[in-house]
C-alpha cells in the first residue's frame, strides 16, 4: 500500500505517495500532508508503519478521526479499501476511489484562510495546555503572550482611534517584522485606510485590495497568503502586485456586530514568509483590537450625546426664557398657557402681553415648521418680529402682512409657521384677530355653544407676498377661548388613529365651567389616555382665556 486517495473538505481530491514509515497528517504547513480543512487540528493525526502494517493514530484532534465511521480512540490498523475520516476530510487507503490523476496536487506554496473566531478560540485553548507539553509548544505560547502583553499596552494607553491603531501598528513591526503594513477601516461601503508603515524610506502607503476585503471582512476570515503572484484568489489583485507585496498575513478587526476593518502585513518573498503562527497571532491582536475602537467609538458616540444633550437643555432654558414667566393678572378674566415639547426644544411658541394704557391683552400662538433644536430658532424669530411690531400698536392682520414676507425673504424655502394674533379688549371682551393658517381656535359659550376661529390667511413665510385679513368676535361672561397647536389634534393611538379638533371640541364643552388651568389638566388626561402610552411626537401649546365677569 503506497499510494492513499484524498478529499479534503476545501479544494479538489488528489493521490498522495506514502514516503517512508510516518506521515502527519493535519493543517498545518509544517504536517507531512497538509490538508486544506479549516476544522482540522494543526497536528490531526498520523499513518505510520509497524511490521509492514498500517496503523492510524489521533493526536487528540479537536473534531477527532473515524475508521470506516468508527471513532478512533487508539493506534489501530488500515487495510487497502478503509476510509478514514478526518474532520470534514476524507482518506482512502489504496486508492480505493477512483482518482483523478488530472487533479492538482494540495500545496503547502499556497494560501490558508481560517475563521478568525476559530483561530481566537483555538489561541485561547492553547494557552491553557498542561504543563507536560513539548517544549516547542510552550515557547510559541510564551512568545505569544509576550507579543500580546505588549499589544494590550498599546490599547491601555491610548485614548483615541488614531492613537490605538498607529500604536498597534508599531508593536506589530517590532515583533513581526513585515516590509509593509496598514490598517484599513469600513466607511459605509468604502474602505478607509486608517494607518500605514513601511520598512521602506519614503513608502508607507499600502494598496487597497478589494479582493483581500472580500475575504478577510467580508466573509470574517484571517488569510496567509504565501505568493500573490500565483495564488488565483490574488493573481488579479494588480493593486497588490504593483506594490510589491507577494507575501502577506491579514486579519478582521472583529466586534460584536461584525467586521468593522482589517489589518494587513506584508513582505517580499525574500526578506520573510508568513506561517501559521503569524496567522494565529494577527487574530488575537486584530480581535482585541477591533473591541477597544468599538468600545473608543461608543465612549465618544455617548460623549458626543451627553453634549447634545446640554445644548439642548441650554436652547430649552433660552426658549423658557422667551414664554411668559407668569400669566398677567387682568380684571374680568382667567388666563392659562403652557407649552410641552417632544424632543427637549419646541417649535411652538405663545406669548400673553398687556397693554394697560389701553387697556389691551395681546395674545399669539404659533407653530413653526420642524422640530428640535432647527425650530426653536425659528420660533425665536417669530417672537422677535411680533413683538417688535406690538410695540407699534398695529393690529394683527397689519402685523402678519409685515411679518410673513421678512419671514420668507429670510428663513430656507421649506421654514414656515401658522400664527394666530389676537387683540383682546378687557372691558368689553371684544377680540380683534388674525389667523395665518393656523388650527381653528375653540370659543365655547357660556351655554355650551362652540364657535370656531377659522384662519383668515395663509401660513407665515410661505409665500413672498400674502395679505391677511382681520375678524372680530366678543367673549361674554362664561364664554371660554381656546388656543392650541396640532401637537394635541394629531396626537395618535398606537393603531395611528388621531384624537382630532371634534375630541377636543368635546372635552372643552364638557369642562367649560372649569377655572383655565383645571381645563387644561381635562385636556391633557384625555389626550393621554387616548394615545395609551404612545410618544407624542409633536409639541403641544395650549392658551385659555375665560371671561369670568
Amino acid at each position: 500500500m503506497n499510494t492513499i486517495h484524498v478529499t479534503p473538505a476545501d479544494g479538489p481530491p488528489f493521490e498522495y505517495e506514502l514516503e517512508g514509515d510516518s506521515v502527519v497528517i493535519g493543517r498545518s504547513t509544517k504536517c507531512d500532508l497538509t490538508i486544506s480543512d479549516r476544522s482540522l487540528s494543526r497536528k490531526h493525526a498520523r499513518l505510520f508503519q509497524s511490521d509492514d502494517t498500517w496503523i492510524v493514530e489521533d493526536f487528540g484532534s479537536r473534531n477527532g478521526t473515524r475508521i470506516n465511521g468508527i471513532p478512533v480512540s487508539e493506534p489501530t490498523r488500515v487495510r487497502p479499501g478503509d476510509v478514514i475520516s478526518l474532520s470534514a476530510s476524507v482518506i482512502t487507503i489504496g486508492g480505493a476511489q477512483t482518482i483523478n490523476h488530472n487533479a492538482p496536487m494540495l500545496s503547502t506554496e499556497g494560501t490558508i484562510l481560517r475563521a478568525a473566531s476559530d483561530l481566537i478560540a483555538e489561541s485561547e485553548k492553547e494557552f491553557s495546555r498542561p504543563m507536560d507539553v513539548a517544549q516547542a509548544e510552550l515557547q510559541h505560547a510564551s512568545d505569544q503572550l509576550r507579543v500580546l502583553y505588549d499589544i494590550h499596552h498599546a490599547l491601555d494607553e491610548s485614548s483615541t482611534a488614531e492613537e490605538l491603531i498607529d500604536g498597534v501598528l508599531a508593536r506589530l513591526f517590532v515583533h513581526m517584522t513585515p516590509r509593509h503594513g496598514a490598517v484599513f477601516l469600513k466607511d459605509g461601503d468604502t474602505l478607509v485606510r486608517a494607518a500605514s508603515r513601511s520598512q521602506d524610506t519614503g513608502t508607507d502607503a499600502f494598496p487597497e485590495s478589494q479582493s483581500l476585503a472580500r475575504e478577510v471582512i467580508g466573509n470574517g476570515l484571517v488569510a496567509v497568503v504565501h505568493d500573490t503572484a500565483t495564488d488565483q484568489r490574488f493573481s488579479d489583485a494588480e493593486s497588490l502586485l504593483e506594490a510589491g507585496v507577494r507575501t502577506l498575513v491579514a486579519a478582521p478587526l472583529l466586534t460584536p456586530v461584525g467586521a468593522i476593518g482589517m489589518i494587513v502585513l506584508s513582505s517580499t518573498l525574500a526578506s520573510r514568509q508568513f506561517t501559521e503562527a503569524d496567522m494565529e497571532l494577527l487574530a488575537v491582536v486584530s480581535s482585541a483590537t477591533g473591541l477597544r475602537l468599538r468600545n473608543l467609538t461608543l465612549a465618544e458616540e455617548a460623549a458626543e450625546r451627553r453634549r447634545f444633550e446640554q445644548e439642548v437643555a441650554l436652547a430649552r432654558r433660552i426658549q423658557v426664557a422667551l414664554l411668559p414667566a407668569a400669566m398677567p393678572v387682568v380684571h374680568g378674566f382667567e388666563i392659562h398657557g403652557s407649552n410641552t415639547p417632544s424632543r427637549g426644544v419646541s417649535g411652538d411658541y405663545y406669548q400673553i402681553v398687556e397693554n394697560t394704557d389701553r387697556g389691551e391683552v395681546a395674545v399669539v400662538i404659533a407653530d413653526v415648521s420642524g422640530k428640535g433644536i432647527a425650530a426653536s430658532l425659528l420660533t425665536g424669530y417669530v417672537d422677535a418680529l411680533v413683538n417688535a411690531f406690538l410695540g407699534e400698536n398695529m393690529e394683527p392682520a397689519d402685523i402678519f402682512n409685515r411679518v410673513s414676507p421678512q419671514m420668507h425673504a429670510k428663513t430656507p424655502v421649506e421654514s414656515f409657521a401658522t400664527a394666530f394674533l389676537g387683540i383682546l379688549s378687557s372691558e368689553t371682551g371684544d377680540l380683534r384677530f388674525a389667523s395665518a393658517g393656523h388650527d381653528p381656535s375653540i370659543l365655547v359659550r357660556a351655554d355650551g355653544e362652540v364657535e370656531l376661529l377659522m384662519p383668515t390667511g395663509m401660513p407665515l413665510g410661505l409665500m413672498p407676498e400674502a395679505t391677511y385679513s382681520a375678524s372680530e368676535t366678543r367673549l361674554e361672561a362664561g364664554d371660554t377661548l381656546i388656543l392650541y397647536t396640532d401637537g394635541i389634534t394629531e396626537a395618535a393611538k398606537p393603531s395611528d388613529e388621531m384624537f382630532e379638533r371634534e375630541r377636543l371640541v368635546e372635552v372643552c364643552r364638557e369642562n367649560r365651567e372649569q377655572p383655565p388651568e383645571k381645563l387644561a389638566a381635562s385636556i391633557h388626561a384625555a389626550v393621554d389616555a387616548f394615545v395609551e402610552g404612545r410618544p407624542y411626537h409633536d409639541d403641544r401649546t395650549l392658551i385659555i382665556l375665560r371671561r369670568v365677569s
